[in-house]
């Protein structure tokens, strides 16, 4: 096995009494697009900043490229690119103003082909002389990462790069990623949007500074037993109360206008014509049943009922 390009071995970090990170450990192979999922709060952030070295770990091990962030810093950052959740570009500079901005902060002196071909890849090419201050959200993300690229690293740490960016240039986004990913380029990214998530080859699910779960997303999916339902219904909030009343169906959830009903493992045969006519009886309308793969949404609230039940 290749020395892990990224590695937490049971990482733990401390704000006061607070545990960011909880006794954490994973690692990401050299070439792997690897997810940090989880909503606000889950540690994400916490620990994209210990593997860059900007904190200290109060417990465990960090490595990056077999280094140490902290006690090696030079020797990762000329191999690691980082986009936080508040990238600074300099909105009075131009697109090729704060790439060359970027480039001579890492000591790159001959970067012009370097920088035209991102422009080629990220689509920018033609706006290189507008302000960043003129772009729209999703062209300053680009950007962002083009900065984040401009000095070639191995590795790159990408903290939800796309919250806040409208749903097309979230999609032009991660076609990026995938592009730089056949470059052989490491990526660690974290969000919070589990759609997201099933782009990448594993990823690890955090709540409160915990690991839930880490596998490839098919495999995450394939651990929920029993059949997933989903419905629309009418008069949703009684349906659901119904629902869980039923002693076939594990559990019931709302996902917008739908709800994801999971049945129990002994269920066979068509759970959704089963569910559909239990509701019917009940004297619900129903709309539309049928049975469909778990999410991964599905996975990390089952997996977080899971863990709440053993605390």
């Amino acid at each position: 096995m290749a020395t892990p390009a990224l590695q937490l071995d049971r990482v733990t970090k401390r704000y006061g009494a607070m545990a960011a990170v909880s006794d954490l450990s994973f690692d990401v192979q050299p070439g792997e697009m690897f997810g940090l999922i989880g909503p606000d709060g889950a540690g994400k952030t916490t620990t994209i900043r210990l593997l860059c070295g900007l904190l200290h770990a109060d417990g465990g091990t960090v490595r990056v490229m077999g280094h140490d962030p902290v006690a090696e810093h030079a020797a990762v950052t000329r191999s690691l690119g980082y986009l936080s959740q508040r990238f600074s570009l300099y909105g009075d500079l131009s697109i090729d103003e704060n790439l060359a901005f970027f480039a001579e902060i890492h000591d790159l002196w001959r970067y012009e082909d370097r920088r035209t071909r991102l422009l080629e890849l990220t689509n920018l090419l033609p706006f290189r002389s507008r302000l960043a201050d003129r772009l729209s959200g999703g062209m300053k993300q680009k950007l962002a990462l083009a900065c984040t690229l401009i000095h070639e690293p191995r590795v790159i740490l990408l903290d939800e790069p796309t919250t806040g960016v409208d749903p097309v240039s979230r999609r032009e986004f991660w076609k990026l990623l995938a592009e730089f990913l056949e470059q052989g380029i490491t990526i660690l990214v974290s969000t919070p949007y589990l759609d997201e998530a099933e782009r990448c080859h594993r990823v690890a699910l955090l709540h409160e500074g915990r690991l839930l779960a880490l596998d490839t997303p098919d495999r995450l999916r394939r651990t929920l037993p029993g059949q997933m339902i989903e419905l629309i219904v009418e008069r949703q909030t009684e349906a659901l109360t119904f629902l869980e009343s039923l002693t076939f169906v594990v559990d019931a959830r709302a996902f917008g206008e739908r709800i994801h009903a999971r049945l129990a493992r002994d269920v066979s045969g068509e759970g959704d014509v089963l569910v559909e006519r239990a509701l019917q009886q009940a004297g619900f309308e129903v709309r539309s049943a049928r049975i469909v793969p778990a999410s991964l949404e599905d996975v990390f609230i089952a997996q977080l009922a899971t863990e709440t039940q053993s605390h």
